[in-house]
Parts: C-alpha cells; structure tokens; sequence
C-alpha cells in the first residue's frame, strides 16, 4: 500500500457530511410533536425538479465514499438509498411523508462514517 493509499484508508468523513444529513433530513421539528425534517421534503415540492435535484445533493457523499475509497458496496447501498428516496418522491402527497421516514441523507451519512471507521480499524491492524 503506498503511503497516499494509507492515508485515504485512514482519514475520516469530513463534517459536512453530517451537517448536510441534518439539513436534508432533521433540522426542523413539527412544533408540538417529535416529528423532525429537513429541506428535502420541502425542495421536493418544486414540481418536475425537486427530488431531483434532492438526489443530487445526495450525490455530493458519493464524492466523499470515493475520496476515502470505502469501495463499491458502501456506494451501492448509498445509491439504493437514494434510488428509493427519489423514486417516493415521484408520487404525489407519498413524497413528502416518505421523504420525512425514509431519512436517506442520514442513512448514507451512517454508511459513510461506519464504513470509514471500520476501515480505519482495519488500516491500524496490519
């Protein structure tokens, strides 16, 4: 392993990838409940071009899953989770409870860190 590849394996997520799940997916609460969103939702409301464009906002962890390598399974699983948030976002009046549950920006932003983290592990063992 070149010393480049070392440092890849081992560097962690940057912190806007978490700063962007919580803007997409839970920055704001429904007043008087605990249901929380955030912009995702509220941009897939632009017909024609919100989920859409929700999706590529999304693509911006790709970028980050690339920069530390974690390989083509994290992003495969990212790219699902993206596939359905934006499918639900499709159907009308769905989309907006679907993209409140479905939460995909913090479910990549977990896939992300756990993937790092568990190949951090890895990098210190051998």
């Amino acid at each position: 392993m070149t010393k480049r590849e070392e440092t890849n394996t081992t560097q962690q997520v940057r912190p806007w990838v978490d700063e962007l799940a919580t803007l997409m997916d839970s920055k704001f609460r429904v007043p008087g409940t605990s249901i929380r969103f955030g912009l995702d939702p509220v941009i897939g409301l632009i017909p024609g071009v919100g989920d859409t464009a929700t999706l590529m906002i999304g693509v911006a962890m790709f970028a980050e899953a690339y920069r530390l390598r974690l390989g083509s399974g994290v992003m495969a699983r990212m790219a699902i989770n993206l596939v359905i948030d934006w499918l639900a976002g499709l159907v009308p009046g769905v989309d907006i409870v679907l993209d409140t549950a479905v939460k995909a920006h913090s479910k990549n932003a977990r896939l992300l860190k756990r993937a790092a983290a568990d190949r951090g592990s890895a990098a210190v063992a051998k």
